[in-house]
């Protein structure tokens, strides 16, 4: 039964994510380039902001030791001063209306750089089709942030039909049973058969303090954060080991009334570096004196990007939960609108 506060029924569209990945699969492999020439592309830069974003940092996070050509994710209205002819500009809005991105767009075109996008419409499909550029076209009508099946594994695999990345149809499948399989016990309103609500429990009325690794899950780390400030409406930070060991990690010395309000959440991986284990190890023998609760959560799976998932399909149900015991609808975004309102 879905919750009575969820008024746009995010419970099902989160249910139902294994099914949004299979479309995005589909979507990917029977699209086809036109015209598109990419024989001098040394560099591949990822625009975006907010939950498209995400999906092409969760590209160059997955494939940062694959790739032999480096993936920059741009969230600025500005391109970098390496963008050039042999640059590959992939412009991801879900909207196709996000400012920022937009205006990258555009100094993309002046700096005739090769030029893909993937949208559900607006102007970015509006300048596509006027300048004959090759774009993808996703289901619209869902938050961004509840679309990363579309921004995420539809990118990876065009990336993949250009050659910049290897066949992934193995591991994508991996993903698509493993969220299915926990679909139901992630979704369920019994504390006792859902690891998600018992986690939302543990955070509710605290500040959710997240730490990871920053080569393997950097990026489910900044999805976590980004889930719980949306949906629960609630602050939570992060950082990245081991960079946070040369500064954060003094910042637990003081303000301990403070400190007692916050839950340390650890997100691991069995790939992480054996240094990068120590480290945490070492520090949370301070944290567990000062902090309210220390939590470990590994992701499950045989492969990277199973463990990738099962914990971003995990965080955002987590999410989910902290929004109903918060009683707050998770879909509206009215501080963001507010934002974009004035800024109109």
């Amino acid at each position: 039964m879905v919750p009575s506060i969820d008024k746009s029924n995010m419970y099902q569209i989160l249910k139902d994510f294994h099914l949004q990945i299979q479309e995005a699969v589909k979507i990917a492999n029977s699209f086809e380039f036109k015209n598109f020439d990419i024989q001098n592309v040394n560099k591949i830069i990822i625009n975006g902001m907010g939950g498209s974003a995400i999906g092409g940092d969760l590209v160059r996070s997955y494939t940062l030791y694959e790739t032999s050509i480096p993936i920059f994710i741009n969230r600025n209205y500005r391109l970098p001063s390496f963008a050039d002819e042999n640059t590959l500009v992939i412009i991801s809005s879900y909207s196709g209306n996000t400012e920022e991105t937009n205006s990258a767009y555009a100094e993309a075109i002046y700096k005739n750089c090769k030029i893909l996008c993937i949208t559900s419409g607006g102007k970015v499909e509006e300048t596509a089709r006027k300048n004959n550029h090759n774009f993808v076209i996703i289901p619209g009508g869902l938050q961004p942030r509840c679309a990363i099946g579309y921004s995420f594994f539809t990118l990876l695999i065009l990336l993949t039909k250009l050659g910049f990345i290897k066949d992934k149809s193995a591991e994508i499948h991996s993903v698509i049973a493993m969220v299915k399989e926990n679909s139901a016990t992630f979704s369920s309103l019994d504390e006792k058969v859902s690891p998600a609500l018992q986690i939302a429990k543990e955070l509710k009325g605290k500040l959710p303090v997240i730490y990871s690794s920053v080569d393997v899950l950097d990026v489910v780390n900044l999805r976590w954060r980004g889930q719980i400030s949306e949906n629960a409406k609630m602050l939570a930070f992060g950082n990245f080991y081991p960079e946070m060991n040369h500064n954060e990690l003094v910042g637990w010395e003081l303000n301990k009334e403070i400190l007692k309000n916050i839950v340390v959440v650890f997100l691991k991986d069995v790939e992480d570096i054996a240094r990068i284990q120590t480290r945490m190890s070492i520090t949370e023998d301070i944290y567990v004196k000062l902090a309210s609760a220390i939590l470990t959560i590994k992701g499950e799976g045989k492969t990277l990007l199973e463990r990738i998932f099962y914990l971003i399909y995990l965080g955002d149900w987590i999410s989910y939960h902290l929004a109903v015991l918060n009683n707050v609808d998770p879909t509206p975004v009215d501080a963001i609108n507010y934002l974009k309102n004035k800024l109109a």
